[in-house]
């Protein structure tokens, strides 16, 4: 099946360096490999979907320059339409630099850049894009004024909406409505509610108009919450080596399970084995598994 996948957000170029440890405050360490990859959530969780298999569609905003250039370039590798991402003149391209640990834990510092100038005005100009769309994929490393018409755009279109609400921040209630896969990690359910009960954050977002929230929990697996149910996927266990992106996994391959009709839960494990993969391998969009690889996973575990 080759259902169209919507996925609009930002667009890094990820500077990559290896550590024994993440630094502390003040501290300065020597670190080890050093790697330039092409990232940022929106365009990690496109190729994530294009490599599962889906007909993948992106809208977003990258700088005149190298980066940017190089961004669009990879995308088009990929198989993914980018009538829609926009080279602007006067700004750079988005990075990110990100430390990454012996135990495969990261930290990252985004400086957004052309990110941070899209809005709500150029996705209207981006209409079409919605056009024959099944799933829209957006997170918040955009504008939320953005995400928030892009969602409007997608439900007046008949598509599914999945948000992916990282990095956590303050959103208004119209958002909520509007969303039918809510998929925070932990950390940003917890941001996102202000609660540090789980139920009751989970509930909260039910209750503002979520239809289905589905919690990450790493090495815990997931949680997938609606007013009627609650389940837990269990995780695959594996070698970590690199965490990056493996949320974009998720969000791509869940993605792709919805726009085949699988139900929630089958939906969930097809994210979950594409996320196991992930963290098994270093950088961001090279992590992100194929989907004959991650078919042959399911098979083995």
């Amino acid at each position: 099946m080759n259902v169209k996948i919507l996925v609009m957000g930002s667009l890094n170029v990820d500077l990559v360096v290896t550590a024994s440890h993440l630094p502390q405050k003040g501290e300065t360490i020597i670190g080890g490999l050093f790697q330039t990859h092409p990232g940022g959530k929106g365009a990690n969780q496109a190729v994530a979907a294009a490599r599962m298999g889906g007909k993948i569609s992106m809208v977003g905003s990258v700088g005149k320059d190298a980066y940017g250039d190089q961004l669009c370039r990879n995308l088009k590798a990929e198989g993914i339409d980018i009538c829609y991402v926009n080279q602007i003149e006067e700004m750079s391209t988005g990075v990110a630099v990100i430390t990454v640990d012996s135990e495969g834990q990261n930290t990252i510092v985004v400086a957004s850049g052309a990110n941070f100038t899209f809005s709500p005005e150029n996705i209207i100009s981006a209409r079409d894009a919605f056009t024959g769309a099944s799933v829209f994929v957006t997170q918040l490393e955009i504008p939320v004024p953005t995400v928030l018409e892009g969602l409007r755009l997608a439900k007046q279109n008949g598509a599914v909406t999945i948000l992916n609400p990282a990095p956590a921040q303050n959103l208004p209630d119209e958002v909520f409505g509007l969303v039918d896969y809510l998929i925070p990690n932990e950390l940003e359910l917890s941001m996102l509610t202000g609660e540090t009960n789980q139920k009751t954050a989970i509930q909260q977002l039910l209750d503002k108009g979520v239809q289905t929230v589905i919690v990450t929990l790493g090495s815990n697996g997931a949680v997938i919450a609606t007013r009627n149910s609650i389940q837990m996927i269990p995780a695959f266990q594996v070698d970590a080596v690199d965490t990056v992106a493996a949320g974009d996994a998720f969000i791509g391959a869940f993605a792709i399970g919805i726009s085949e009709a699988l139900s929630v839960r089958q939906a969930a494990i097809l994210a979950s084995a594409a996320a196991a993969l992930s963290v098994t391998r270093h950088g961001a969009q090279p992590s992100l598994p194929w989907r004959s690889e991650v078919e042959d996973f399911l098979k083995k575990h």
